[in-house]
């Protein structure tokens, strides 16, 4: 009889995902197989580190091995399951802190988590390898705003992000001149940097691409339907968008991605889940962003991929543990 791995499901953050980020972590905290695993979950915030057992007791982490301790028990863990999306668990500070423990965990490398989670990095460190992208304009807190230069750049419609924010907050499509200030001020609330991009009207696509039983797996492709405006928080997480799994895409298209997506994964050296997006302009696929803690719940879409490829949320998280005690 095998003993059971202790793994610590860590959730929660600093950013405005954190909600998101907590049902993520009950899901796979409810998921888990509990003959193989014992599940904890830990709540990290800015000011408490905690874990919260089924009685919503807390209980300090001891951040100097990340062990708990339970009246006299002292628990230590084989395994942490990251389900923080946004800082400090998507953009490499978790990383780093496990990876300085000698901690195995399930997210892609401290690099790898910073860099991707850096919208304006990531795009730039793909460029080379002729990796389409939209066209771009960077701004800085402080820049000066020559409106006329940007829309020289990227044209009208076009979209305002803030850089290193998840989730689709501080985004906004301006459609004219007028609306770009309100725009960049909006993005400007959620971090320093801005990146302002062109607008690529074609197919929007999310894929999905893990290592699966060591190898790179492309997962079947969903394609995003806005009934907003674009996919932001609303329809990410409101229900005010369609997401068609597996993508109406021709055999070309499909095909073009999945290369591409695996192609991208590899480059990256990325290791565990990631969800990217990608936009069809004549044809070819766009990268938009990259997710390295993509959305956990039973809604969201890595999941939804997964099950179309047969493969259950039991299975996905296993699997997860099992590449991260390799």
């Amino acid at each position: 009889m095998h003993t059971k791995k202790n793994i610590a499901i860590i959730m929660g953050g600093f950013s405005s995902e954190y909600e998101i980020s907590l049902k993520s972590g009950n899901v796979v905290y409810e998921t888990l197989d509990n003959t193989k695993y014992n599940a904890y979950r830990i709540h990290i915030f800015k000011d408490k580190w905690v874990y919260v057992d089924d009685n919503n007791d807390e209980f300090p982490v001891n951040k100097d091995n990340f062990s708990v301790q339970v009246a006299h028990r002292v628990i230590t863990f084989d395994c942490v399951f990251n389900a923080i999306h946004g800082s400090p668990g998507e953009d490499g500070f978790m990383q780093g802190y496990f990876d300085l423990l000698n901690m195995p965990h399930t997210s892609c490398g401290m690099y790898q988590a910073a860099l991707t989670f850096n919208k304006r990095d990531c795009l730039s460190v793909l460029k080379p390898y002729n990796i389409k992208t939209a066209e771009s304009f960077y701004l800085n807190l402080g820049d000066p705003i020559n409106e006329d230069a940007i829309i020289n750049k990227v044209g009208l419609p076009c979209f305002v992000k803030a850089n290193k924010a998840g989730s689709s907050f501080g985004v906004s499509k301006v459609h004219k001149k007028e609306d770009l200030q309100k725009a960049i001020d909006v993005a400007f609330k959620e971090d320093d940097e801005i990146i302002i991009e062109a607008f690529l009207d074609g197919t929007e696509v999310s894929v999905g691409v893990i290592t699966y039983k060591r190898e790179t797996k492309v997962l079947p492709i969903t394609e995003i339907v806005s009934e907003n405006d674009f996919f932001d928080y609303e329809a990410k997480y409101l229900g005010k968008s369609q997401e068609i799994t597996p993508a109406r895409l021709s055999k070309e298209q499909e095909d073009k991605v999945t290369i591409l997506a695996k192609k991208v994964y590899e480059i990256l050296k990325m290791k565990g889940f990631s969800r990217t997006e990608y936009i069809f302009k004549d044809g070819e696929p766009h990268l938009l962003e990259m997710n390295t803690i993509p959305g956990l719940t039973k809604e969201s879409i890595l999941p939804q991929q997964a099950a179309a490829a047969g493969i259950s949320l039991v299975e996905l998280f296993d699997n997860a543990i099992n590449e991260a005690l390799k």
